[in-house]
C-alpha cells in the first residue's frame, strides 16, 4: 500500500489550519459538516470558536456535534445549545446538534465487534465532513483524535453507549466495564461507518496544543503536560493520528512521558491498529513540513 501523505507545520494560527487544509488538494462539495469538540462546561483546554473561524468559513460549513451519553451539559440538545452558546460556537457559525431528533444507523458488516453504527439523523443533510480534531489524551480511549471524532464524535447519545457497551444496550454504569480491546475495537468500527458513509468527501486536521492527558469532554480536565507541537491535515484518519501518535513519541518534551503513560495505559493505539486491519487507512505515512 502507497504511503499516505500527512501534512504537517509547526505554525499554530487561525490562517495556519486553512493552509493545511489546502494542501491536500481537495475541495469538499456541497453542504459541509465541520465536526468539533464543542468542550464540556468547566474544561480549560478544549479549542476556541475564534481558533476555527477561519477555516469554516473558508468552506461554509456548519458546526455539528452528537449528544453525550453522560451526565453533564451536553447530554440534552437543549443544554447542549446552550453550552454552544456559551461557548461561543453559536456567535459564529451555524450548530447543528445532529441527534436533536433521531439517530440513524449505519451497517458495519465486517466490524470487529459492532456491526451497525447509530449516528445522529441530521448527517444526513450534508455532503461531506471535515474533522478538525483537538489532539490529547483521554481517561478511557487513551488518546483523542480523529477517530475519536469519527466514532464517539459522530455518534449519537445512545450510539455513543452502543460503542461504549461493546454492542450492547447496556446501562450507564455498563460503559466503564467493557473489555478495553473491544472497546477500542469498536470505536475503529463506528469510524469505519463514518467514513465510508461520506465516501471520500472527508478531510481531517488535527491540533496539537493543549495537550493534557485528559479529553475536551472532561469539566475538570488536567493542564496540558507537553508544549504545543503544531498541525497535520491527511485524508487518511489512520496516518493522521499515528503521525501525531509518532510525534509525541519522538518529542524530547519533558512532559511526554505523561501523555504517554496515559495513551499507554489504555492501549489507546490499539484503535489505530483496528482501523489499519478494517482497511480503511494506513499507518505508514510521509510526514511533510510545510
Amino acid at each position: 500500500m502507497e504511503k499516505s501523505k500527512v501534512y504537517f507545520t509547526k505554525e499554530l494560527t487561525p490562517e495556519a489550519v486553512v493552509k493545511m487544509y489546502k494542501a491536500l488538494g481537495i475541495e469538499l462539495k456541497g453542504k459541509v459538516a465541520v465536526k468539533v469538540h464543542s468542550g464540556e462546561e468547566g474544561n480549560q483546554n478544549y479549542l476556541k470558536p475564534e481558533f476555527m473561524k477561519d477555516m469554516v468559513e473558508y468552506v461554509n460549513g456548519t458546526i455539528v456535534e452528537c449528544n453525550t451519553a453522560y451526565e453533564g451539559e451536553r447530554n440534552t440538545t437543549e443544554k447542549h445549545l446552550k453550552l454552544m452558546e456559551n461557548h461561543g460556537w453559536s456567535k459564529y457559525f451555524d450548530v447543528d446538534i445532529m441527534d436533536s431528533k433521531e439517530d440513524l444507523e449505519l451497517e458495519i458488516p465486517n466490524g470487529k465487534v459492532i456491526k451497525k453504527n447509530y449516528v445522529g439523523k441530521n448527517i444526513e443533510n450534508y455532503d461531506s465532513m471535515l474533522v478538525l480534531s483537538h489532539f490529547k489524551g483521554h481517561p478511557m480511549g487513551g488518546y483523542g483524535g480523529a477517530l475519536k471524532q469519527l466514532s464517539i464524535g459522530v455518534a449519537s447519545g445512545r450510539g455513543k453507549r452502543y460503542i461504549h457497551c461493546c454492542g450492547h444496550d447496556g446501562s450507564y454504569e455498563d460503559m466503564f466495564h467493557q473489555n478495553q480491546e473491544e472497546f477500542l475495537e469498536s470505536m475503529a468500527d463506528a469510524a469505519s461507518s463514518v467514513v465510508k458513509y461520506f465516501d471520500g468527501n472527508i478531510a481531517y486536521i488535527n491540533i496539537m496544543c493543549n495537550m493534557s492527558v485528559d479529553c475536551d469532554c472532561c469539566n475538570v480536565a488536567e493542564d496540558p503536560c507537553m508544549k504545543d507541537i503544531g498541525i497535520l491535515a491527511s485524508l487518511d484518519p489512520v496516518a493522521i493520528d499515528q503521525a501525531c501518535i509518532d510525534l509525541v513519541k519522538n518529542s524530547d518534551d519533558p512532559g511526554r512521558d505523561h501523555l504517554l503513560e496515559r495513551i499507554n495505559s489504555r492501549k489507546g493505539t490499539h484503535t489505530i491498529d483496528a482501523a489499519y486491519d478494517l482497511g480503511f487507512g494506513n499507518k505508514e505515512y510521509e510526514l511533510i513540513e510545510m
